[in-house]
């Protein structure tokens, strides 16, 4: 589709995780971005379930880099205020180029009280993982998208990415988990369909073992010989804007590691990390 320099980009749930870290790298890369986010100061990350991460905290992060950074604090539980950030950052810089569907409170919690309750059966499970990852992760990322398909539309060029995972095709602990990166991989390849005659794509983007914060706290018990920044996914995703044929990829349910091969991307460290497969 283009260069990143000057694209204007919605990353939701950019606090910490995978979010930030794409967030970083579209802004190391010159893009106009905007993020959502609940957690707005460093005193309240440390209260939250995931213990760190903040909107404050990425605006320190983002202040040396060549792209301009957008905070929209936004709980993506309310459709309104998801459609308040798209409509928002349309006013601000406008029409979104690239949409980044990563909110997902669905980890939080995994833990209640001293109780690991994430590895339960179906049955067994509390309904509130359900609404985090239905009825938010998973709606926000519809209500996004159907707020900045418009706009694509109109100028026949855009890009939605699920954030998905490979729960989606195999038994990954959790079922409610399973069902929900599940949508998310039909999601994207039903926006595609009807996407597709104005020239805009929608996929689904599967990363790998990522250094987040959460999985750094519990390293120990990971394999962190073939893991990823948090920035490594968002160089695919510029790596996906530049690709002319980004339709042919459109539908689909994309490696970001395998990607990343394709168009001669590196980590940040340098690796090259090895794509994962079923």
């Amino acid at each position: 589709m283009g260069n990143t320099n000057n694209a204007v980009c919605l990353v939701t749930g950019a606090s910490r995780g995978i979010g930030r870290g794409i967030a970083l790298t579209l802004l190391a890369e010159g893009a106009r971005v905007h993020v959502t986010g609940r957690t707005v100061t460093d005193s309240q990350a440390a209260v939250h379930p995931q213990l760190e991460g903040s909107l404050d905290g990425l605006q320190v992060e983002a202040a040396s880099l060549p792209g301009t950074l957008t905070i929209h604090v936004c709980d993506h539980a309310d459709d309104a205020q998801t459609e308040r950030a798209v409509a928002d950052t349309v006013a601000t810089d406008g029409p979104i180029d690239i949409l980044v569907n990563n909110a997902w409170p669905g980890y939080e919690n995994m833990v209640e009280g001293e109780d690991f309750t994430w590895i339960r059966p179906f049955w067994e499970q509390p309904m509130w993982r359900w609404r985090s990852m239905m009825d938010v992760a998973l709606r926000a990322a519809f209500v996004s998208a159907r707020a900045v398909a418009p706009g694509m539309v109109a100028r026949r060029s855009g890009l939605v990415v699920n954030i998905s995972f490979w729960a989606a095709q195999r038994y990954d602990g959790n079922a409610i988990y399973g069902i929900a990166k599940a949508a998310a991989d039909k999601m994207a390849a039903d926006f595609a369909h009807d996407l597709r005659p104005h020239g805009v794509a929608a996929i689904s983007l599967y990363p790998g073992l990522v250094r987040t914060e959460a999985v750094m706290r519990n390293a120990e018990y990971f394999d962190m010989s073939n893991s990823e920044s948090p920035q490594f996914i968002g160089h695919v995703i510029a790596g996906l804007w530049r690709d002319a044929a980004l339709m042919d990829k459109s539908g689909g349910v994309h490696v970001a590691a395998a990607l990343a091969q394709e168009y001669d991307i590196a980590d940040i460290d340098g690796k090259r990390p090895v794509p994962l497969t079923l």
